[in-house]
């Protein structure tokens, strides 16, 4: 039975979607809807609660209406569970720190951090509100460190205020008050302790290695960061004399600028050139003697079949040096000649033998960029002969960081690494195995996760030069010289954290003792921003802070992202969880598809075709914005256009219609004791049936797209052909009929609203309160109500009412025009069905004599509309 019947006057004369978003977002937090309820969670277990590892949007700009997209589907898989019984936990994270977060504080204010610098208690930033693009270092104020992240810290509170507020009014059923930011003392506390943790284990070590570099934020980058962009070229080819003097071996490059970082040429074994490996040439006009080796990764169809060996022109340079050795068994040397700056070093390599050339290289390379010094080593090669050829350009792919500006450089460097599974076969099998025990949304988002484990190159890098980060907890103790022992690394005890090592100084030491011999010095690198990522669900459910909260919670039921960051996010979790746990973290992955704009290509802030989602929202309601993305599939791709958003109105459309469609079912009032008599109310309610089952089954298989387009596909039946037949019934109390259609659409609606809220949180939680107590979003998910009915008698009163309508319209009548005699012609089937609901198609086509005869084809055979009244 219903509930009592509805306050008729909380029912607006004219229900409009405006205004919702506030009035219900206000509703929700005052009447906590959505608050974990932790002493339930208590009570269930671990398996009544469904936790959710909410991908944290990084607070350095702005949402664009990719975060629409796959927050949404996030959201509607949350509200899904909570009706379902579960006791969702569904927190939300803010990801502070990180270049991109120092690159918008640099051109918001116009500053640039300077460690050397001290602290200026008074400082105010020269100005605020910086467009957040590239700005001339040399135009901004010189800070100290510790000015530079409070900067940092004042602007990304103020980006979660602006992102909370748009997560508002989109509907997000987060709990706030389970919020976390990657730069609080608690997050600093688990990451470094889950670095140290990592340090103890053997997992995370440090090495002196080749190190891809940006020259712009001044700091290493990892594998998973890097993306290939297209850059011009040239074939240079240069003519290297044999040692002997007995002639030359010409050696193509695009990267003439590194010949004084030559240290080998090589060819491969099988290729044109195989008879001179073991030859000595000699760099020209450099003059350092160096070998030719053979090597499987030299391309011998490419250029003239012999490269050159730099340390470092690209990665494969790095595989070249590692596993080449000279004939005496050596290790090739490292030939450093780029800075930390991108500019070339003062002085030339060692190996450079040529007194005269060294002097040159000092004159004319040192302190320039790359670009220069390729053009003074091209002229200089031309003048002396040696440069026998200059190719046409050509596009070729260069890595880039993927928020950088100008190609990556590979420089020496001392890092911190995290083993994960390049060099160690048993840690990528297990973590292959550990993608396997997932359940993926798409299944085919697996094999990506795949490829990239198989296709480690390297350990995972996570110590970045930069400032607003989480400090790398350690310090090195100083030998008696002030240098240094990297063997003596000195840890903080976990009760110590969270640390400053460049403020705090380790146990044992004093402040004065920081730099001096026999002393300390400090770690000053920060954690890369993925290895506080990857603790994701450490941060959001207490790990090593509140241990009941992470044993109701972990391993978590969902994590939701993007595809793109299955090789960062996914990846760097994964592998945190399996290092620390044994285990996978999460049960699910939902894997949302890209944005793409009119043309086809994804939506990116590089290209410059994003949208924010602000002007959408405020022009056509949260509810037809939900609803859009709430149509794509999990892992497909959808298109935006802000100009003509067809799926976004048809959303809005629907929501109007839920309003609409309710106040006039709540115009029937239900009798007290009403019960379904009727043969078309009873089919309606088990056709209604089948889709709670179909759609519930699509909601637990991840398919919020297959949910919202049967339940949709429903609503309008209902609306458009129920609703239509029944109402002349429901009006009148005088009919035997009335009270199983008053009750039939009570029942109806009641279903339909709760199956439509996890998409239209709004309109639904408006509706469901003009005759429901609490929310929606709180009320049990509808069960199929069991009532036994046959679905044909409403899908023949629908095929009849079309027909009916259909020869009104080409009579070029009103549908309100009496109709004296009508004969419908239906196949055998269909005509037990039609009968059953005969009183309510006369009823609806206003029709006195309705005649129904046996034919192979549905077809309306007559149609004779009343004369006329006389005026």
């Amino acid at each position: 039975m219903p509930a009592s019947e509805p306050a008729l006057g909380q029912i607006p004369d004219k229900p409009a979607l405006e205004g919702l978003e506030a009035k219900w977002d206000s509703a929700w937090s005052e009447q906590g809807t959505y608050l974990f309820d932790r002493v339930r969670a208590a009570a269930v277990g671990r398996e009544g609660v469904y936790s959710i590892d909410t991908p944290p949007p990084t607070a350095s700009g702005s949402l664009h209406i990719g975060h629409v997209f796959s927050y949404t589907h996030t959201d509607v898989k949350a509200r899904f569970e909570r009706m379902r019984g579960k006791t969702v936990f569904y927190p939300m994270g803010w990801d502070d720190n990180g270049l991109p977060t120092e690159r918008r504080v640099q051109n918001y204010y116009g500053v640039r951090c300077d460690p050397s610098l001290p602290y200026d208690t008074d400082f105010t930033p020269p100005f605020e509100g910086g467009d957040n693009k590239s700005s001339r270092a040399a135009d901004q104020v010189p800070i100290s460190r510790r000015n530079f992240i409070e900067l940092c810290e004042r602007l990304t509170v103020e980006d979660e205020k602006q992102f909370e507020a748009l997560f508002r009014q989109l509907g997000l059923s987060v709990d706030w008050t389970q919020t976390y930011r990657t730069i609080s003392d608690d997050a600093i506390r688990q990451s470094q302790l889950a670095f140290l943790r990592n340090i103890e284990r053997g997992e995370a070590y440090q090495a002196l290695a080749p190190t891809l570099w940006d020259i712009d934020f001044r700091s290493a980058i990892a594998q998973a960061e890097l993306e290939d962009r297209d850059q011009q070229a040239a074939f240079h080819t240069i003519a290297f004399p044999f040692a002997d003097g007995s002639g030359s071996i010409a050696v193509d490059t695009t990267r003439p600028e590194l010949l004084p970082a030559c240290i080998a040429i090589v060819t491969h074994p099988d290729g044109p050139h195989k008879h001179l490996i073991g030859t000595k040439v000699k760099t020209p006009f450099f003059g350092a003697e160096i070998e030719i080796h053979g090597h499987h990764l030299a391309q011998p169809d490419k250029g003239t079949g012999a490269a050159m060996v730099c340390t470092f022109g690209d990665v494969t340079d790095i595989i070249w040096w590692r596993e080449l050795r000279t004939a005496g068994g050596e290790h090739l040397p490292n030939m450093t000649t780029i800075g930390l700056d991108g500019r070339f070093l003062p002085s030339a390599p060692s190996s450079v033998a040529d007194q005269d050339a060294a002097s040159w290289y000092a004159d004319n390379l040192a302190g320039k960029t790359v670009f220069s010094a390729r053009k003074a080593i091209v002229e200089k090669l031309q003048e002396t002969g040696d440069m026998t050829a200059v190719g046409k350009p050509f596009n070729h792919a260069v890595k880039f960081f993927e928020k950088g500006d100008r190609p990556l450089e590979i420089v020496s460097t001392r890092q911190w690494y995290i083993r994960n599974g390049a060099r160690d076969g048993h840690l990528r099998d297990e973590l292959i195995g550990r993608g396997k025990e997932l359940s993926w949304h798409p299944d085919f988002m697996r094999v990506r996760y795949e490829n990239w484990v198989g296709g480690l190159t390297g350990d995972w890098l996570v110590s970045r030069q930069r400032f607003f980060g989480v400090p790398i907890p350690l310090w090195y103790a100083l030998d008696e010289n002030g240098d240094r022992d990297y063997d003596r690394v000195l840890v903080p005890d976990a009760a110590a954290l969270p640390i400053d090592p460049t403020i705090d100084a380790p146990a044992g030491y004093t402040e004065d003792q920081r730099g001096a011999p026999g002393g300390f010095d400090a770690e000053a690198d920060i954690l890369d921003t993925w290895a506080t990522s990857s603790l994701t669900p450490q941060l959001a459910a207490g790990w090593q802070r509140d241990e009941e909260l992470w044993n109701l919670t972990a391993p978590f039921d969902l994590r939701p992202q993007g595809q793109d960051i299955i090789r960062t996010w996914l990846f760097s979790t994964m592998l945190r969880s399996t290092l620390e746990d044994g285990r996978a973290p999460w049960r699910n992955a939902a894997i949302s598809g890209f944005i793409v704009d009119p043309d086809r290509k994804k939506m990116s802030k590089s290209k410059g075709n994003v949208v924010t989602p602000a002007d959408i929202l405020a022009s056509h309601g949260s509810d037809a914005v939900r609803y859009w993305a709430a149509s794509s599939r999990l892992g497909m791709d959808a298109a935006f256009d802000p100009q003509n958003p067809t799926q976004v109105k048809i959303g809005r459309r629907l929501a109007i219609k839920v309003l609409n469609a309710a106040k006039f079912v709540l115009s029937f009032p239900v009798p007290e004791g009403a019960q379904v008599t009727h043969a078309l109310d009873a089919s309606m309610l088990t056709a209604l049936d089948g889709v709670i089952r179909d759609a519930t089954k699509a909601f637990e298989n991840y398919d919020q797209a297959r949910a919202l387009e049967v339940t949709e596909a429903f609503f309008w039946t209902f609306c458009d052909d129920y609703l239509e037949l029944v109402k002349e019934r429901a009006y009148n109390q005088a009919d035997v009929g009335q009270a199983s259609a008053a009750l039939a659409l009570r029942l109806a609606l009641s279903s339909l609203l709760r199956l439509l809220a996890p998409v239209l949180s709004f309109a639904t939680e408006e509706a469901w309160s003009w005759f429901e107590e609490g929310s929606v979003h709180t009320a049990a998910w509808p069960d199929p109500l069991g009532i036994d009915g046959d679905p044909a008698v409403l899908s023949a009163a629908s095929e009849a009412l079309i027909g009916i309508r259909r020869a009104k319209t080409e009579a070029k009548a009103s549908q309100k025009t009496p109709v004296s005699r009508a004969a419908i012609a239906a196949p055998a089937a269909k005509l037990d069905a039609l009968r059953a609901a005969a009183d309510d198609l006369r009823a609806v086509g206003r029709i006195v004599d309705l005649e129904f005869t046996e034919a192979a084809d549905f077809a309306v055979t007559a149609i004779e509309l009343a004369p006329a009244e006389e005026p």
